[in-house]
């Protein structure tokens, strides 16, 4: 039957066994299973709240120069050299080269990542990656049907509807409907994978959404983004708030330096960040898989796609989120972060 896990599965995965040096534990979707909402927490087959570590593709823009690390031997380098439980696919729209202008490319990247998510076991969140996704409600509602009609079966599969919706794009009047439009859609084909939805001001207002959220959707959170450099503890406080109004929350998107992806890490933001995720048991994908020379990207410009990597071919960025990732599934001390080697 779909998505049932064998009960020897479960008992290893309360074992707490990790990835890392024991090649008997179970991967992370044999531990968990298919996900779901309770409250505002998001919980495994077991009724157990998941926090999943993992890492965000760049744009997927065919020509944009990053969609050559859209290859299931990629996610495959992440699931066990960097003990990735998550991967996103940041499937491009808009621009000259995504989805609406270069529609087979763009599923064909999508497809290789969801494949090799489903091949190490680990989570994949199939990201609509816009800023103005209610201008193109069709497309969206195409491609996440072409998506569930093959994966809709895989507890693998989280949908991410919409990436970053602009402030001047209102939650109840723009955001929600366009979101009640795509989820049905989806619904039609997979009834209850886990749908992630992206909140105003670039998914950074989900007090808006904890405010007036969707109704009847079925296991559904929305999307937490933040940039450590720029986004501190006033955005946490409003993450809080949302949690502690009912919702539940999933940071698909984030980043260790400026707002804009570029600057130097900030360490110290970084770390209050993951404590508030560890402590409120949040699931997180660190933007981005890219060797565009800025802060964000975790590898240096000519680092091949498919690894393997070696500590030179990291950034500062990269060596900080491979060390988070490589503990992530540990049980948390003081909520620590390696310091990222020099």
């Amino acid at each position: 039957m779909k998505k049932i896990l064998l009960s020897i599965v479960v008992v290893m995965a309360l074992a707490g066994c990790s990835r890392l040096g024991a090649g008997n534990a179970p991967t992370p979707v044999e531990a968990h299973g298919a996900l779901s909402v309770q409250g505002n927490r998001i919980v495994g087959e077991t009724g157990q709240p998941v926090s999943l570590a993992g890492v965000s593709f760049f744009w997927s823009t065919t020509g944009g120069g990053q969609e050559k690390f859209y290859a299931s031997k990629t996610v495959r380098r992440f699931a066990k050299d960097w003990n990735a439980s998550l991967v996103r696919a940041a499937i491009s729209v808009d621009p000259e080269g995504g989805y609406l202008s270069d529609p087979d490319a763009n599923l064909a990247r999508a497809v290789a990542v969801i494949d090799g998510a489903i091949d190490e076991g680990v989570y994949v969140l199939v990201d609509w990656h816009s800023h103005r996704a209610e201008e193109h409600p069709e497309a969206a509602v195409a491609f996440f049907q072409t998506i569930a009609r093959r994966y809709g079966d895989r507890p693998n599969l989280i949908y991410e509807i919409y990436n970053e919706p602009l402030d001047t794009a209102d939650w109840s009047d723009v955001i929600k409907p366009y979101a009640q439009t795509v989820i049905e859609a989806i619904r039609e084909i997979d009834p209850d994978n886990l749908i992630v939805v992206g909140t105003q001001s670039w998914s950074q207002d989900v007090d808006k959404a904890a405010a007036d959220p969707l109704v009847g959707a079925g296991n559904v959170a929305y999307a937490l983004h933040f940039y450590a450099g720029s986004h501190k503890a006033a955005l946490r406080e409003k993450a809080q708030a949302a949690l502690d109004a009912g919702i539940a929350l999933f940071v698909t998107e984030w980043g260790g330096v400026n707002y804009d992806g570029d600057g130097a890490v900030d360490t110290a933001s970084v770390l209050e960040w993951m404590d508030f995720i560890r402590e409120n048991q949040l699931s997180h994908a660190n933007w981005a898989v890219s060797d565009k020379e800025e802060g964000a990207s975790l590898f240096k410009p000519g680092t091949r796609p498919t690894g393997p990597w070696r500590d030179r071919d990291l950034t500062e960025s990269g060596r900080l989120v491979r060390n988070l990732l490589a503990t992530w599934d540990q049980a948390p001390g003081d909520g620590a972060v390696p310091t990222p080697a020099p």
